[in-house]
C-alpha cells in the first residue's frame, strides 16, 4: 500500500510538473506573438472541420480497466483528477454513461459514444485552465452529486443526460480568454454573437457541429421531439456558466426554493441551471492538494489575458493583473461571495451537500484568510524594514553633511 501511494503522489508530482512546463510554453508563445491577427480567439471552429472528427479512430483508444477502487472514488467529490491521462480520463467518462443508464436508456450506440468522446477531447485546447482535464473535473462532480443527492430519483433520465452532456461540452474550444477580452478586443465570437456570452454561445454550437457528425451522434437513436427537448436543455445548461448571468440565475432560483416542485419543468430547469454552476466552479469543494493546482492555472490564464490586454491598450480587470492579484485575494472573495452563498443555497434543497461539500469551502476560506493574513504582516514588516534602512540612511547622510561642515570650519 506504500509503495502504491508513494507512486501515486509520484504520478500527481509528474503531472503537476508537465501542466506548469505547457503553461511556461504557452507563456513564451504568447509573448512572441506581436499582432491581434495571430490571437486564438480569431479561430473559427468553421474553418477547420478536420476537427469535427476525431484524429484516432477507436482501436487506437485503449479502454483502461477501471478497478474497483476506482470506480468507488469516481463517484466522490474528493477524487484526484491529477492522477489520470488523457485515455483514463476518456475511460472513466464512458464508464459515467453506462453507469446512469444512459446508454441503454437512450440506445447510444457504444463505439459511437467513444467516437463522440475522442471528438470531444480533440476540440478543447491546451489552455492552462480551460483544458480537457478541465472538462473532466467538471463532469466527474456532477457525476458525484448526481449520486450524492440522488438526482436519478428527482429527475428524469432526460434530465440527467443533458446535466452530463453539457458538462462534458460546457468549455468547448475555449481560446483561453474570457468574454471581456472577446468584447472588447471586437473578436470574431463576439461579433458573431453581438457581445452575447460568445463564448458560452460558441461551446453550444461546436457541441452541435460535432453531434451533426452521424459517427459522433450519441443521440442518432433518439426520435426527434426528445431531441429537440434534449438539444435546448443542453442550450441553456451551457449558457447558464456564463458568469455574467450569475447573481441572476441564483436569485431566480432562491426565490423558487421554499416552494420548489419536482413536477414543475420551470423549477426543474431552474435547479439543473444552478447544478451546472456549481460543478463548473467547484475545484475548492476538493482536497487542497487537488484544488491549489487548479488555483495556480487559474491565475495564469488570466495573467496571459491582462498581459495581452495591456499590450493591446484594452481595460485590465484587478483580479487578473498580476501586479495587483495574490491567490489568497482571489480565493477569498471568490469563495465568501460566489461559492459558499451558492452552495448554501443549494444545501437548503439538499442538506447532505454541507457536510461533503460545504465544509471544504468553508476550511478553504479560512485557510486562505489565515495566508492573507502572514501575506500582511510580511508586507508590514518588509515595510517597517525599508523605514528603518531609509531612516539609517538618513542619519548617515546627516552624519557626513556635519562632518564636511566641521571641515571646511576648520
Amino acid at each position: 500500500m506504500l509503495e502504491k501511494r508513494v507512486e501515486l503522489e509520484g504520478l500527481k508530482v509528474v503531472e503537476i510538473e508537465k501542466c506548469k512546463s505547457d503553461i511556461k510554453k504557452m507563456r513564451d508563445e504568447m509573448a512572441a506573438r506581436n499582432t491581434r491577427t495571430n490571437c486564438p480567439c480569431k479561430y473559427s471552429f468553421l474553418d477547420e472541420n478536420k476537427k469535427l472528427i476525431p484524429q484516432r479512430d477507436v482501436p487506437s483508444y485503449p479502454k483502461y480497466m477501471l478497478s474497483q477502487e476506482t470506480i468507488e472514488a469516481l463517484r466522490k467529490p474528493s477524487f484526484d483528477v491529477w492522477l489520470w491521462e488523457p485515455n483514463e480520463m476518456l475511460s472513466c467518462l464512458e464508464h459515467m454513461y453506462h453507469d446512469l443508464g444512459l446508454v441503454k436508456d437512450f440506445n447510444i450506440n457504444p463505439i459511437t459514444l467513444k467516437r463522440w468522446l475522442l471528438c470531444i477531447h480533440d476540440n478543447y485546447r491546451n489552455n492552462p485552465f480551460h483544458n480537457f482535464r478541465h472538462c473532466f473535473c467538471v463532469t466527474q462532480m456532477m457525476y458525484s452529486m448526481i449520486s450524492l443527492c440522488s438526482l436519478q430519483v428527482k429527475l428524469s433520465q432526460i434530465d440527467i443526460l443533458m446535466l452530463m452532456t453539457a458538462s462534458v461540452c460546457h468549455d468547448l474550444d475555449h481560446p483561453g480568454y474570457n468574454n471581456t477580452y472577446q468584447i472588447n478586443a471586437r473578436t470574431e465570437l463576439a461579433v458573431r454573437y453581438n457581445d452575447i456570452s460568445p463564448l458560452e454561445n460558441h461551446h453550444c454550437a461546436v457541441a452541435f457541429q460535432i453531434l451533426a457528425q452521424p459517427e459522433c451522434n450519441i443521440f442518432s437513436n433518439i426520435d426527434q421531439e426528445p431531441f429537440k427537448k434534449i438539444r435546448q436543455g443542453i442550450i441553456t445548461l451551457i449558457l447558464a456558466t456564463d458568469m455574467a448571468r450569475h447573481a441572476e440565475i441564483l436569485e431566480s432560483f432562491k426565490e423558487i426554493l421554499d416552494n420548489f416542485d419536482y413536477s414543475n419543468e420551470g423549477h426543474v430547469t431552474q435547479l439543473k441551471m444552478v447544478l451546472i454552476k456549481c460543478c463548473d466552479i467547484s475545484n475548492e469543494v476538493r482536497p487542497i492538494e487537488v484544488a491549489e493546482p487548479w488555483v495556480d492555472c487559474l491565475l495564469e490564464e488570466y495573467f496571459m489575458q491582462s498581459d495581452r490586454e495591456k499590450s493591446e491598450g484594452l481595460p485590465v480587470a484587478p483580479f487578473m493583473d498580476r501586479d495587483k492579484v495574490t491567490k489568497p485575494t482571489a480565493q477569498i472573495g471568490f469563495l465568501k461571495f460566489v461559492l459558499i452563498p451558492m452552495f448554501e443555497t443549494i444545501a437548503k434543497l439538499f442538506p447532505e451537500v454541507e457536510e461533503v461539500l460545504l465544509q471544504p469551502l468553508w476550511e478553504s476560506r479560512d485557510r486562505y484568510e489565515e495566508l492573507k493574513q502572514i501575506e500582511d504582516a510580511m508586507k508590514e514588516l518588509q515595510k517597517k524594514k525599508n523605514e528603518s534602512l531609509a531612516t539609517e540612511g538618513s542619519t548617515i547622510m546627516d552624519t557626513k553633511i556635519l562632518l564636511r561642515f566641521a571641515r571646511s570650519m576648520l
